[in-house]
């Protein structure tokens, strides 16, 4: 399987809330009606103020999300379908993410359990 990770920032001005709201019922809309829907595509945000939190200040991220794909093949059609939207893709992210502190890689995922 072919995972990418990515660690994605709102822009500034937003509340977690509003970035939640926008990404799931606006972002994620979007992709999947431009492309088909990755084997896993999972967002994991960051809930603030938790006491589980490790060195929460040094977080500077809002949000990982996860995509899946059976292989690296896989996942270029699925960038090929998004980038022959054109501009919709970054334009909505505008809107909402702050892409100057995008960070992303590829997965080699291990598991243990689960």
């Amino acid at each position: 399987m072919y995972k990418k990770i990515s660690f994605l920032t709102k822009r500034d001005g937003m509340t977690a809330e509003d970035f939640i709201d926008y990404y799931e019922n606006h972002h994620v809309p979007l992709i999947l009606d431009l492309a088909p829907a990755p084997d896993v595509y999972k967002r994991h945000y960051v809930v603030r103020g938790d006491e589980l939190n490790l060195r929460e200040d040094d977080i500077d991220f809002d949000v990982v999300t996860e995509v899946a794909f059976a292989d690296r093949e896989s996942f270029d059609r699925w960038l090929d379908a998004l980038g022959a939207a054109g501009s919709r893709v970054p334009d909505d992210e505008a809107r909402f993410l702050d892409r100057s502190r995008h960070l992303s890689f590829a997965d080699d995922e291990r598991v243990t359990s689960g």
